[in-house]
């Protein structure tokens, strides 16, 4: 998993197994996150392991909701 900044440029890596969830590396990047706006997949639509960690750092989480939510939440399109 890499988190790059608004020009594509590396900041931060985490080598995970191939067979492992998204989430492990997500874990430990989420947890360094220097920026405010956080721009991700629709796979990173998780409450517990992605957008309430975010609210509780003060970040803002771009992330499109999942089609099966029952509650579709905001986020920014463009």
């Amino acid at each position: 998993m890499l988190s790059v900044d608004a020009l594509g440029n590396s900041i931060s890596f985490c080598l995970s197994p191939g067979q492992a969830c998204d989430f492990d590396g997500a874990d430990v990047l989420l947890h360094n996150l220097s920026t405010d706006p956080l721009i991700a997949g629709i796979a990173y639509d998780a409450d517990q392991r992605v957008l309430q960690r975010l609210e509780r750092q003060g970040k803002i989480a771009v992330i499109p909701p999942k089609r099966n939510r029952t509650h579709l939440r905001e986020y920014d399109k463009h």
